[in-house]
This record gives structure tokens, sequence and C-alpha cells, in this order.
């Protein structure tokens, strides 16, 4: 007995390389993924659960209009019948089907609590029913009319669709996204009325995808928002089968007393959940990363309302909206990857025009399949009814042969001329029916018949005549899908691409902008008056301190300081002490050596440009952008020889086209500005010459508008400006009369 044992174990062993048996096995386990699980079938876009959950309802008789049955029942079924896997996962299968914010086209009614939009799970399957939508009904039409394959059950007990017949585009419609051993596919939801017209583009002619791209606009996701994707981008996505589409949530600024107001965030890109969402928000603004937002509140019933509540009335609706489109899932990437099974065997990735085709040509062998099988029915019902022709002209014969005859079946068959087929429609014919065998009733039945066969036959026969049928189904499915009725209105709004926003624009914007008034002392201390208009008779310094600068300015400005050792340094409004005291000194706020002094002080633009020249009468044109430092150490810029009180920092007019120089030794000069370089730093070029002295001041301005400069309480223009006019780095001339003493323009 053991020796009969150990020979059917050694029976059992086989003998191959551990890598060959594992890469067949694994081999086999990803094929089945990708076939039976993951990928769905580009002719009906269902995987296997959802095309077996969808015909078990189907057997249930869940139509849409009739009531419908607790949704542990259908699951029982499907398990028990076609899917041998877990309950729990038909069942999220079922669910996904029914939920409006989830599928964009819903194949499943359900009844009950089938979750939400913020993430809660639906009820247990014994409290929920459900039963077909419309959409499903057409997925299922003609299932029963020979119109697909089926194959034999896990079990080998039944039998079940290999695909539906799909009188509806599913797969673009409502999506698809699995994940199968080595690929996967992510495909986004679309308008159906918008399919339907790519469609009848193709039946037209040779479409190519930028044709189709002119009706189908983009993906249409349940939830709403606003695709902001390239238009290019989105036409190389569909060309390709791969690509990317941004979605930004759909917003709108609502009005409150005193200028304040309220943003409404009223849809949020798709598969995001709501609950979370307002979370992450919440926790940013506890986290001071939204110093812009000052509360999030969630008020919604039936649609959704998210109420975003801003600091201040001054901030930008669509500035702080960007700062949250870029923190949370207000806006969201949606990937694009339409890797199907082509004719349910060979995944790969397919192009838009390429999933609309293989719609369409199975819709073709559906229509085929269907006709034959319509036709077969009518030849059969024509048959018959020649049969009972017969009967009706020769009915006491009939009866006289079923009464008396040993077998009736062959004698009518003698008799008559019938067929097999005819001669058991007779003997299987009730008595009742006798009364109503009319000949007129007959013969019209007859011709409707023969009527549609020939149709039938001429059908079969014509592939054009195919395609025209395929056309007027499609233009029914329009009807029912306009883009005026609840089903074809499309929800995802097609918006332009937005422009870039700088991050220190961003920056800016998260500050509170509020206007202050800056005020320098002649010793470095600085502070910020809150509010303009202030007057600097008003203002208080330490004794022995007067006032030097003082600048209107917003709290979202930055403040660039030139100093005697030719560096500039930065220090944003909103970081200056408060105006309540005497401030505080700046060289605290950056690292200013003890021995320099302020040179110049003003409000940056990222526009602008300065002169900043030396004593000795060198100096350049520096773009202001180059002057900002990042550090507290500030950025040189003006090459000096020690420090000096004489540097000089002057803005540049955007419409400037001369420089005017004055020396302390009384000699003005003017040459036209381009003969000055713009650099970003060094030591500068000469300006003007000197045989003693230097530099005292310098201005930019326009020629032809001439030179103004002070002159008593106001200021006068010297309109000529020819005999001061020369070349960079001469010694000049005398200023006109009324010029300054002091040597400033």
């Amino acid at each position: 007995m053991a020796k009969t044992t150990d020979q059917n174990l050694q029976q059992d062993i086989i003998d191959q390389p551990l890598g060959e048996i594992l890469s067949e096995r694994y081999l086999s386990y990803a094929l089945s993924t990708i076939m039976s699980r993951s990928l769905p079938d580009v002719r009906d876009g269902l995987k296997p659960v959802h095309r077996r959950l969808l015909y078990a309802m189907y057997q249930l008789r869940l139509s849409p209009d009739t009531g419908p049955k607790k949704c542990a029942r259908v699951v029982g079924d499907v398990i028990g019948k076609f899917h041998p896997h877990g309950d729990q996962a038909v069942y999220d299968a079922l669910v996904r089907l029914a939920q409006d914010f989830a599928v964009r086209y819903p194949l499943i009614d359900g009844q009950g609590n089938f979750g939400n939009i913020d993430g809660d799970n639906a009820a247990a399957m014994r409290y929920t029913e459900a039963r077909l939508t419309i959409v499903a009904g057409l997925l299922l039409e003609g299932i029963d009319e020979d119109a697909i394959d089926f194959r034999t059950t896990y079990d080998g007990e039944g039998r079940e669709p290999v695909v539906l017949p799909a009188n509806f585009p599913n797969l673009l419609a409502n999506g698809a996204s699995g994940i199968a051993v080595g690929m996967a596919t992510n495909i986004p939801p679309h308008n159906v009325y918008e399919l339907l017209q790519a469609c009848e583009l193709l039946l037209d002619q040779d479409a190519s995808i930028d044709d189709l791209m002119r009706v189908v606009k983009g993906p249409d996701f349940p939830t709403g928002g606003t695709l902001i994707e390239p238009q290019e981008n989105i036409v190389e996505a569909y060309k390709t089968g791969r690509g990317a589409f941004r979605v930004r949530a759909k917003w709108n600024q609502e009005e409150l007393k005193q200028g304040q107001y309220q943003i409404i965030v009223t849809e949020i890109p798709y598969q995001v959940q709501k609950s979370r969402l307002v979370e992450k928000i919440a926790e940013l603004i506890h986290a001071r990363k939204l110093p812009m937002l000052d509360d999030v509140r969630d008020e919604s019933a039936e649609d959704i309302r998210l109420v975003l509540v801003p600091k201040s009335r001054n901030i930008e609706p669509a500035l702080l909206m960007e700062a949250l489109y870029r923190n949370t899932d207000l806006e969201t990437r949606f990937n694009l990857n339409m890797n199907v099974l082509d004719g349910g065997t060979v995944p790969r990735v397919m192009t838009l025009k390429e999933v609309l085709q293989a719609w369409l040509n199975h819709r073709q062998d559906v229509l085929v399949r269907r006709s034959a099988h319509r036709l077969e029915k009518i030849l059969h019902r024509i048959e018959v009814l020649d049969g009972y022709l017969v009967v009706y002209l020769n009915i006491d014969e009939v009866i006289r042969i079923i009464r008396e005859e040993d077998d009736p079946k062959q004698e009518l068959m003698n008799a008559f001329g019938l067929s097999e087929v005819q001669a058991e429609a007779v003997l299987n014919m009730r008595l009742r029916n006798l009364r109503r065998l009319e000949e007129m009733e007959l013969r019209t039945e007859h011709d409707k018949l023969a009527a549609e066969r020939d149709a039938l036959q001429s059908l079969l026969a014509s592939e054009s005549k195919q395609w025209k049928e395929i056309r007027s189904q499609i233009k029914n499915l329009m009807t029912l899908f306009a883009p005026d009725t609840t089903l074809g209105r499309r929800r995802t709004e097609i918006g332009t691409a937005p422009a870039p926003v700088d991050i220190d624009t961003l920056e800016e914007a998260m500050i509170e902008k509020e206007p202050v008034t800056v005020i320098c002392s002649d010793k470095g201390w600085i502070r910020a008056f809150r509010g303009h208009g202030h007057d600097p008779k008003d203002i208080k310094y330490k004794e022995g301190d007067r006032g030097r600068f003082v600048i209107e300015a917003q709290t979202t400005d930055k403040l660039v300081i030139f100093v005697t050792n030719g560096r500039f340094y930065t220090a944003g409004c909103d970081k200056l002490p408060s105006g309540r005291g005497f401030g505080e000194p700046l060289r605290l706020m950056a690292d200013l050596p003890n021995d320099v002094d302020i040179a110049a002080m003003k409000i940056y633009d990222a526009d602008g440009r300065l002169i900043v020249a030396s004593d000795d009468g060198r100096g350049f044109i520096v773009a202001e952008k180059e002057v900002l430092a990042q550090t507290r150490s500030g950025k040189q810029i003006l090459n000096v020889s020690g420090n000096t009180e004489a540097l000089i920092c002057k803005s540049i007019p955007a419409d400037a086209d001369h420089i005017a120089v004055m020396g302390t030794n009384r000699k003005m000069l003017v040459f036209a500005m381009d003969e000055l370089p713009e650099m970003a730093k060094g030591k500068g070029v000469i300006l003007q010459r000197f045989k003693d002295g230097g530099l005292a001041d310098i201005k930019a301005f326009r020629g032809e508008s001439g030179l103004s400069f002070k002159y008593g309480a106001g200021e006068t223009v010297v309109e000529d400006i020819t005999p001061w006019l020369g070349k960079r780095a001469q010694a000049g001339r005398l200023p006109p009369n009324g010029f300054p003493k002091n040597n400033k323009f």
C-alpha cells in the first residue's frame, strides 16, 4: 500500500526549473487579471463584474418600469451564477454604478443610502434596493435576439454574455479605471451627445481626430468643474490615447454688507471627497499657510456649497482662489490612458477615433446578427401561416384526418403538401383557435411579415443600408440625450488655460493689502502708520532726530533701501514696526554696518530702472529687479572705495531719454540716456569730469518736455536744453539762472 502511495507522489512531481514555473504561473495570473478583471472591453465599456451585474439584474427583470429588489438578492445571483468572488467586491461595484457623482450616466437606479460625495459608504446590501436605468436598458437592448455571443459560466451550469449589445457608447460616456499587471487604464467620462455627433462625422467621412475634436470638447465629469487644459494638449491626448487634464472647481463671489464678500464653491473636481477637501483647507488655515483665508464652511444640501471667508475685503478673490488651487484639491489633474481590450482579447492604447470606430463596428455586428435572428423568426412564421391558410381552405378534411388517421402528421403532409414544421403547427393548434382562423387576418399578417422579410434581406445584403440604419439609431439616441435635457446637458465647462501667476505675486497676495505711510528718520529709525495722508508736522521723533523719508505705500509693497556702502537692502512694508512709538532702528531689521547711512529709499517696482552713482562722478543704470535683496545682508550693486554720504539713487521715468548731471562745482551737463550702460553691478562709467569737487545730483527726463528744477516755492522748466547738451564725461557749463544754490534738481 505504501509503495502505491510513493508511486502516486512521484507522478505529481514536476521536474522543471523554478524560474520557468514562476514565469508560466505569473503570466497566467497576469493574463487573467488583464482579461477578466481590470481592463474594460472597448465595445461595451464594461469589465466582467459590471457586465455580470447588469445581466443578472436583467434576468431578475429589474427594468426601469418595475419595482426594485434588494441588492443582497442581486449580489447573491451574481456571485452564485457568474462571478466567483466576494460579495463585498460585487456590492461595491454595484454601488458605484448607482452613484451619480461617480458615474456620468448611472446604469443602476439605487434606492436607499448609496453613499455621497463626502466619501461616506453606502448602507449594507440588505437595506438598499436597485433596478436598471434607461441607459442600462440601452446596453442590454437585443441581448435575447442572438446579438452577441455567450460563454459557459465558471461552474459550467449556465451561460453569460461575452459582451453586451451596447446601443450606447458606454466606454467614453462613463469612462473607466483599473490597474492590471504591468498595465492600467484611466478614461474620463464624456458628454454622450458630443460622442454621437463625432460618430455621425465618422459615418459621413474619414474624419481626423482634429475634425472630431470640433464636437468632442473634452471630458464631461459628473461633478462638473472647469476644464482648463490648453486645447493643443487636449487634442494631443486624444491623438495618442495618453495625456492629462487639469480640472478646477467652479466658484462665484457673493457680496455681503459694507463691501465684504465671500466665495461660494459650487462644483468640485471629479473624484475629490468634499469632506476631505474641507478638512485640508481647515488644516492649512490652522497652519497659517493660507493667511488670506479666515474660515471655511460646508453649507451643502442637495447641491454643493462651500463657503470661503477671506480675511479682508481688500484681498482679490482671483488671487485667493489661485492660492487654494495650488495648495488643495480644488484643482486636480486627471490622467488619460485609453488602454482597453480591442475585440475583447487584445489590450492596447487606442485613440479617440479608434474607440469610436470600434463601437460603430460593434453596432454593425449587432445589427446584422439581430436582423438575421429576426429574419429567421419571420421565415418560420410565414411558413406556419402558409400551413394555416391550407387548413382554412380544407378545415373539414383536416379535422377528419386528425380524428381518424393513425399518423395524422404524415397524412397531412401527404394530403396537402405541408412541410414538417407546418404539419406540427397545425397539430399543435388549440380547438378554440379554429374560430379565429379567418383568411383575411392570416393574409394581412402574412403580407406584413413578407414586407419585413424583404426589408431585412435587403438590409443584410447591403452594407450601406446597414450604416444608414445605424445612423438612424444614433439620431434616436441624440434625441434622448439632447443638450437641453437633464441627461444631455454638459456639466464640465470648457475654460481657457489660466495665465501663469508669479510666485512672488501670489505670496504678496497672501498679505493683507492695506494702505500705510512709512516714516524713516534721519538717524534710521523706521515705522509704519496705518493709512495715508499723515501730516509730517504731527510725527514725533526722538530728541535730536528729525524726519527724512515719508513714503505712502501698501502692506503688500517692498522697500528698497540704498546705503552709503553701495549695497541695497529690502524690507517688506508688512514687517515694519507700528507707528505708535518711535519705531525701530533699520539696522535691527537688516544687517547694516554701523558706519553707513541711508542714501535713498523707495517702493520696489519690478519693471522700474534706477540710476546709481557715487560722488566721484561714476555710475550706471540698473534694473530694479536686480537690486532686490534676498537676505538680511543686502546686495552689493555699486562698488565704492569706502563709505560716502554722496551716493545717489534716482528712478528713471518710463519715457525718459536724457540724463542731466550737476556737479558741486556748479557745472551742469545733459547727454542722451543711451550713452549710459545698464549693468547689474560694478563701479560704473564716468558721468561728468571735474577738476575739483564731485557729483551733486542727477536726473533722468524726456528731452521734448524740457528739464525741470525747483525754483523758489515752485518749479520751473528749461525747454531748450541745447546749451548744456553734450557727450557723457564732459565737464558741462554753468546752470540756468535761478538754479538752486544747493545744486539739487
